[in-house]
């Protein structure tokens, strides 16, 4: 096993090799030291975001086969300064930290800064004096989100400091046309200065929010309290007025925006006023709104006729009417005696002790502290705090720097339980799989497309990942209530007969497995359940616990047969090195009889059934030969092995220079004997019917152009790069039913009809806006191409 090491910045890389799935993070430090230069305590090692700790294997992390860690080097650690260096800069560092020095001019520098104070507070007395509101007057302010007005009082009055001369804000245009004026639909209202600004900020508070902090606004955001109520028959087209609105629910009741009446109609049954709200922080005008509360109008008060709180007792100005606003709980709609978890507390609807309520910060829900489980006494010091569904389970998270915590999964292995030091993670079969095979679903029949009879693996891993046979131990893929998929010969039963152009098989089980075994002598009888039921399935005749022969065998579902190397000492059709697809066969017919191990055991007849040569014979080598068939090896196994032995050779040069005896029968290996030759592609030949569909799909020419540059990488260097280029970038497959917009990019038409019902109009690919009235036709030529090159690709999708 080996795996890449790479440092963060990207400038140093490596391959390690010898490595085994129990190598410990320790001991793949010290590899590490001489590489990086170093040492083990200053690395920090990262795989996918986690940390590797010492103590756990690379097993534990699931470090798979040729992946990449990350390393961090720490820097080292500063000398610390000595005593005698800090002489030198104690009168410095007492100045840096604040203390008096002998020349200190700390008294008049402070008669400075206090004269400065007095002037600046004396300047800010004078703004506010002149300011237009004053303390304590019962104002409306503006929310400054949504552009709604609210009422609130004056608490505090500063001084604008960004705010030089006089600048003018603005607010609303008063018309003083009269009822008879036209108005016509696209008037616009536009902004003027009508008043000077004050150069003051002034703080508020809204009714009812007292408790919050208060809001900074311009007098250009406050104006007097609204008290007159306009009557439905005084209300004229082309005034501007107060009324109440909903944006998002124009049905309901909603905030208080500024509006300027366009149209009323005014009849013995229908009584209606239609308006431009001006709403959102730019104050966006909502043309022909349809004002539900016609009889709560107001008029919009001018500056100084505001009304302050110390005044309302001693004067006989009448107090300003509280307004109804939207409710803050559209469950409940704000009804104090209706309990209610949406805005009370959420376990028992209760809204009272609201000094013992707690809300989350992630929910935001209100608890009560006894509500909790178990309750809390007092509210928790800690600035955050989370409910008991929104907070996480510390015990489960692994910070940086600690131990992973036990997996039940793992803990359940047989590894993890046996007592045996057996170094079992270093051979092929342990790893995983790189990557999956999505061309086809993994219930398919037949060939996978792409793959080529006479294909050649080095390793069992690399068939699965081809998608030709999946499991990466059995010997049969299928499912009882399905069929069989493929098979693997590899000579594992005494039984097995093999001819080449038909073989006998033995179904699966009776021997005992236990204990992570792969293989054991015959025990006990087989049964016509689980995968030998599936390859009953493939059988063109009804399933029978007494077996059963085709009539019709080649009418049976096609199976993918893969001779391994193992089976060679049974068979001369076995490879002489790795795996070897064959081909298709169908079952003939399957009985049960008993074996040479003295049980009973279920026996297919296999007939091959495909238009390819088989790969033994002279026309399947010429073909492979045509089709620059090789042996496929995993990603840097080939430098891995290139570099054991070059390591070999060098220990035993130098075990010549010191004179140690050699042992016999050994020799010296070289690293052509360990480095296969590299067979020369053979270009791959486009048919005249696949170059005549290239041509027709004239709206992918620069990307069939730039795969045909591929065709001398052979077969599997031509078709790879079809599927990169033909890759929906939304499910990550190759595009089914192909919609080409009209940047030139081929999306999967459930895929770009997806994100059109999410409303996302534009190309997931570079965000070209495709219009919301795309028809989205298909690609039926590039479809017909695909399913060429691809036939079957689009089974299951």
């Amino acid at each position: 096993m080996w795996i890449q090491v790479r440092s963060f910045d990207g400038k140093k890389s490596l391959q390690v090799d010898n490595l085994s799935k129990l190598t410990k993070i320790e001991d793949l430090r010290e590899r590490l030291v001489e590489e990086f230069d170093a040492p083990a305590e200053r690395q920090r090692l990262f795989y996918r975001g986690k940390q590797l700790e010492d103590g756990h294997t690379l097993f534990d992390y699931n470090v798979g086969l040729n992946d990449l860690v990350q390393i961090m080097v720490r820097a080292a650690d500063t000398p610390k300064i000595s005593p005698g260096e800090g002489e030198n800069t104690s009168q410095e560092k007492l100045q840096s930290d604040g203390e008096e020095s002998c020349n200190s001019d700390k008294e008049n520098q402070q008669m400075d800064v206090d004269e400065k104070e007095k002037n600046t507070e004396n300047k800010d007395t004078k703004d506010i004096l002149t300011s237009i509101y004053k303390l304590g007057d019962i104002i409306d302010g503006r929310d400054l989100s949504v552009g709604a007005w609210f009422e609130a009082k004056i608490i505090k009055i500063v001084k604008d400091d960004k705010v030089s001369g006089k600048d003018s804000t603005n607010v609303m245009k008063e018309s003083d046309s009269g009822g008879n004026t036209n108005i016509s639909d696209d008037v616009k209202v536009k902004e003027e200065s009508e008043q000077s600004t004050d150069g003051c900020v002034y703080h508020v508070v809204f009714d009812g929010y007292d408790e919050t902090e208060p809001e900074m606004l311009k007098c250009k955001d406050i104006r007097p309290r609204a008290r007159s109520q306009i009557k439905f028959p005084e209300v004229k087209v082309g005034t501007k007025v107060m009324a109440n609105y909903n944006v998002d629910e124009p049905k309901q009741r909603g905030f208080w925006y500024d509006c300027l009446i366009t149209g009323k109609r005014d009849t013995r049954t229908i009584k209606e006023l239609t308006a431009t709200v001006y709403i959102g922080p730019d104050l966006m005008p909502l043309d022909d709104c349809n004002l539900m509360f016609i009889h709560e109008i107001f008029d919009i008060e001018k500056p100084g006729t505001q009304i302050n709180e110390n005044d309302t007792e001693s004067t006989a100005t009448p107090t300003p009417v509280q307004r109804t606003n939207k409710p803050d709980c559209d469950f409940c709609l704000d009804n104090p005696r209706r309990k209610c978890k949406h805005c009370g507390c959420c376990v028992c609807g209760g809204k009272d002790e609201p000094d013992k309520q707690i809300l989350c910060d992630e929910c935001d829900q209100a608890y009560h502290l006894h509500c909790l489980n178990p309750p809390l006494e007092k509210l928790p010091e800690e600035d955050e705090w989370y409910c008991p569904s929104c907070k996480t389970d510390t015990s489960a998270i692994v910070k940086a720097g600690e131990k992973l915590k036990e997996s039940k999964k793992k803990s359940k292995m047989a590894s993890a339980q046996g007592a045996t030091n057996r170094d079992w993670g270093r051979g092929m079969a342990c790893v995983g799989r790189q990557k999956v095979c999505t061309t086809v679903p993994p219930n398919h029949f037949g060939p996978i497309p792409g793959v080529e009879v006479g294909t050649l693996w080095k390793f069992r891993v690399q068939v699965s990942e081809a998608g030709v046979h999946r499991p990466h131990v059995a010997g049969i893929h299928g499912r009882d209530s399905d069929g069989a998929y493929s098979i693997v010969l590899s000579g594992g039963y005494e039984d097995d007969k093999d001819d080449g152009e038909e073989f006998t098989y033995t179904g699966s089980g009776g021997r005992d497995l236990s204990g992570n075994k792969r293989t054991a002598e015959q025990s006990c009888d087989q049964e016509l359940t689980r995968t030998n039921r599936a390859l009953a399935k493939n059988c063109n005749a009804s399933v029978s616990d007494k077996g059963a022969e085709a009539k019709d065998w080649k009418g049976g579902k096609p199976l993918r047969v893969v001779r391994n190397c193992k089976g060679r000492k049974h068979s001369e059709y076995a490879p002489e090195e790795g795996n070897r697809y064959d081909g298709i066969y169908k079952v003939v017919k399957y009985w049960k009889e008993k074996g040479k191990s003295g049980f009973m055991v279920w026996r297919y007849l296999m007939r091959r059934d495909d238009p390819s040569s088989a790969p033994w014979t002279k026309e399947g080598e010429k073909r492979a030969e045509q089709l620059g068939l090789s042996m496929q090896y995993p990603d840097g196994y080939l430098e891995a092995q290139a570099k054991k032995a070059k390591d070999k050779e060098e220990q035993e040069e130098r075990d010549e220079d010191g004179k140690t005896p050699k042992k016999a029968g050994k020799r010296k290996r070289k690293n052509d004997d360990v480095l296969p030759e590299k067979k020369q592609k053979v270009k791959y030949e486009i048919d005249e019917a696949q170059e005549k569909l290239i041509k027709e799909d004239t709206v992918n020419k620069k990307l069939w152009d730039e795969a045909k540059e591929h065709t001398a990488e052979g077969s599997q260097g031509f078709l790879s790069k079809v599927e990169e280029l033909f890759t929906c970038i939304c499910c990550q497959e190759i595009v089914y039913k192909p919609v080409t917009t009209e940047c030139s990019h081929n999306i999967c038409k459930v895929c770009i009809q997806r994100s059109f019902k999410a409303e996302v109009y534009c190309c997931p690919m570079c965000r070209t806006d495709l219009g919301k009235d795309n028809k989205l036709q298909i690609n039926q030529t590039l479809q017909k191409v695909l399913l060429n090159f691809f036939p079957g690709y689009d089974n299951g999708r």
